[in-house]
Formats: C-alpha cells, sequence, structure tokens
C-alpha cells in the first residue's frame, strides 16, 4: 500500500493523524465488498478563497475489493484551523459539534418528516465517524464523484438556479416548522447558536473589524453619500442590534435556519443537456432557528447575480413562498401558514439582516480567489490581513453590487430599527 499524506501547497495543513488505518471502518461501511486500501493520499480539498471557517481535504484512497477488482473512493474531510482567535472561538461554540449533529440527528430527522408523507429527499451528503481521530472533524461523502459541484460564485447564481436553491431551502424550512410543530422546540444549540452572551466580545470585535475595514472604502462607492453617516452612526450598535434579531418572536414564522446559505453551500448536479438534476446543501456549522429573513436575506443577496439580484427579488420571494406552502401541506403542518404579505413583513421587520449580509459574506463571495483569502486574514489587522480586507471592499465586481444594494435596503428602512 502507498500512502501519501502531505502532496501540495496545504501540506501542513494535513495532520500527521490522518493516516489509511484509520479509514477501514469508514470504507468497511460504505463500500460494499471492501477488502483492503491499495493506496492513500490526503490533500487540499478547496482552493484558496472557497472555503474560510474551516480546513478542507479530500481523502482518495484506491481499494481493493474481495473479487479482487479495485476501486477509487473518495471522501471530504473537514478539520479547525490551528490558529488562538479560532480556538478561542471553539472553546464557547464548537461549530464542529454543531454540524455533527445536525448530519447525525437533525438531517435524518428532517429527511424522515419528508418520508412519512411519502416523500424521498435527500438534503446533505452521508457522514461518517472516523473513530481515533485526534481532534475535531466531519467527513463526508465527496459528493464530485457522483457529478455535484459548486457553481461560478463571482458570476452568481442565474434564475434556474436560484430557483432550484429556494426550493430545496423551503422544503428544509417546512420541514424544520413541522418538526417543532410536532415535538417541542429544538435544544439551545440550535435556539441560541452562536449568539451566546459569552461570545458577544468576541462578536463586537469582529463586527468592528468588519464595519470598520466596509467605512474605509465606503467614500469610493458611487452614491455613498446617501447612507454613509448612517454606517458611521450605527457601527457601536451593530452587535446589539444582530443579537435582537436573534431573539426568537413567537408570533413570528420561525424556521431551523441553514445559517450559512450562500452558493459554495450547495452543490447542483446537471444532465448530459446542462438541465438541474439535484441540489445538496453542504457546511451546516451555524444552523440557528428563528426568522425566515436570516437565510433569505443571506442567500439572495450573497449568492445571485447583479442583475437579478434586486429586480426578480420581490419574484423569488414570492416563489419560495410558494414552495413553502406546498410542502407545508404536504407535511399537514398544524400551525398558521404565513401569508405572502407575512412574509414580506418579516423581511422588512428583520431588514438589518440585509446589511450585514451586504457588508460581510458579499464581499467574500465576489472577491477574486487570492491565496490571501483565509479566516485569519479575514479577521486580523496585520499587514496581510489589511490588504485582503481591500481586495474585499474596493474590488470592482463588490463596489458594483453594493452600490445597488446600499441604496436598495436604505430605501426599505433596513437601518431604522437603529433609531429606536
Amino acid at each position: 500500500m502507498t500512502t501519501e499524506a502531505k502532496t501540495d501547497q496545504t501540506a501542513s495543513k494535513v495532520p500527521d493523524w490522518v493516516q489509511a488505518d484509520l479509514f477501514v471502518d469508514v470504507l468497511k461501511e460504505s463500500v460494499k465488498g471492501f477488502s483492503k486500501i491499495k493506496s492513500f493520499k490526503a490533500a487540499g480539498g478547496t482552493a484558496a478563497g472557497e472555503n474560510y471557517a474551516t480546513v478542507m481535504l479530500r481523502v482518495s484512497i484506491e481499494v481493493e475489493l474481495e473479487d479482487g477488482k479495485e476501486k477509487s473512493v473518495s471522501y471530504m474531510l473537514k478539520l479547525p484551523h490551528d490558529l488562538e482567535m479560532y480556538k478561542k472561538m471553539m472553546e464557547s461554540n464548537n461549530i464542529f459539534e454543531a454540524e455533527f449533529n445536525m448530519y447525525k440527528t437533525v438531517v435524518p430527522e428532517l429527511e424522515q418528516i419528508y418520508r412519512d408523507a411519502g416523500v424521498e429527499v435527500k438534503f446533505g451528503a452521508t457522514a461518517y465517524e472516523l473513530k481515533g481521530a485526534k481532534s475535531d472533524y466531519i467527513l463526508l461523502e465527496d459528493l464530485a464523484p457522483k457529478g455535484f459541484k459548486t457553481t461560478n460564485r463571482l458570476e452568481g447564481l442565474d434564475q434556474a438556479h436560484t430557483e432550484v436553491a429556494l426550493r430545496k431551502l423551503s422544503m428544509w424550512h417546512a420541514a424544520s416548522a413541522v418538526r417543532v410543530a410536532t415535538k417541542g422546540s429544538y435544544p439551545d444549540q440550535l435556539t441560541i447558536g452562536f449568539y451566546k452572551e459569552e461570545l458577544r466580545p468576541m462578536m463586537i470585535e469582529m463586527n468592528n473589524n468588519i464595519a470598520g475595514n466596509f467605512l474605509k472604502y465606503c467614500k469610493l462607492y458611487e452614491g455613498n453619500e446617501e447612507y454613509i453617516d448612517r454606517v458611521k452612526e450605527m457601527m457601536p450598535e451593530i452587535t446589539d442590534q444582530e443579537f435582537k434579531m436573534t431573539k426568537i418572536d413567537p408570533n413570528d414564522f420561525n424556521v431551523l435556519n441553514h445559517g450559512d446559505f450562500w452558493s459554495n453551500n450547495m452543490m447542483y448536479s446537471h444532465d448530459s443537456f446542462g438541465k438541474i438534476n439535484e441540489i445538496r446543501l453542504v457546511d451546516f456549522q451555524i444552523p440557528k432557528f428563528g426568522t425566515v429573513a436570516q437565510d433569505l436575506y443571506y442567500f439572495l443577496l450573497s449568492s445571485t447575480k447583479l442583475e437579478d439580484k434586486l429586480t426578480k427579488f420581490d419574484y423569488y420571494i414570492k416563489m419560495y413562498h410558494e414552495c413553502l406552502l406546498e410542502n407545508l401541506k404536504i407535511l399537514n403542518y398544524s400551525k398558521h401558514v404565513p401569508t405572502l404579505r407575512e412574509i414580506h413583513s418579516t423581511l422588512f421587520k428583520y431588514g438589518f439582516w440585509g446589511y450585514l449580509t451586504a457588508t460581510s459574506v458579499m464581499s467574500a463571495v465576489l472577491v477574486d480567489p487570492t491565496e490571501t483569502a483565509s479566516f485569519e486574514n479575514f479577521h486580523s489587522d496585520s499587514t496581510e490581513g489589511n490588504d485582503f480586507k481591500m481586495l474585499l471592499y474596493s474590488n470592482p465586481r463588490y463596489r458594483k453590487h453594493i452600490q445597488i444594494v446600499m441604496p436598495w435596503l436604505l430605501n426599505r428602512g433596513a437601518f431604522d430599527e437603529l433609531e429606536r
């Protein structure tokens, strides 16, 4: 057997404990007729700038089957960053523990709700347990050999891909609402999630960093005079407002938000004519039960094409609402079903999610691939970090998007809540 665990520019990120023998039980579970490992390789699984929150590795294994034939199999192994800030965050909110629970308990439960209604649904990849792992991890089937791939985040999703994503999101939201209606509230890990009081100081620091850098380049944007003073005024209140929005209002239609619903966290498969066959969701690290506005703003502002982002926003909400109602009916939802007007009212009520999306994840989605794109540089004040953030907020692509999104948010009253 040959073993190759360190082969490319991500070599330093492949821990020594990621070895072939660790995967034997997984192979017995997932490969029919597995006999032995012939070769093993672990290497970087995503390009620079395509994943920030974790280290992603692709584990490629050649196996011999009981009949003597050979087969290639692969898995995606997600690991934590070896950074002090990251470790501090993990002490109070272990995103790996949260995601492991999502794959092992929550996702199967929502799929079963549909199965009980006579509908087969697959939301995510199959997860596996890796006995003997020396750190937190998430091990998933590699969806790429099944024809799944992400889209070009820089171009943004066209209408067809956006509609498929919204349809799947509506299914997810509907099942989570039914789950709570029939089984009761989710645990604190999902109802409070990342928004714990002990994390508030760290979030203030992160939000100040993001807001400060956004403000620094805001003066470059055409039409900034409409809103730049408001951006300055609300900087000290951003974290308080964010925590306020995450408090669950029982009068709202509440769902389990994916929490990180952007184009790189959904994978599509297509037929030979380019028509979409299926979509799978990935990265269930920061789920949060609460208003649907969180996922809807996060997705539609971060990941759609520039020409569709605002012109089709209301259409996309209507389409999402129609799919939501369809799925709530299939699942025999017993509580009040939200009207389209109520969904729009919710979006106005929680409009500040739009600002948070536009000034954070949208910038990361639209920046050109670069080796400096990393979790560390996104949050640090180092020279390299500051240079990266200059790219985030000053590049022409982001400027085109933010110059239409900011006036739109202002005109919708997205900042009015801060005046009360």
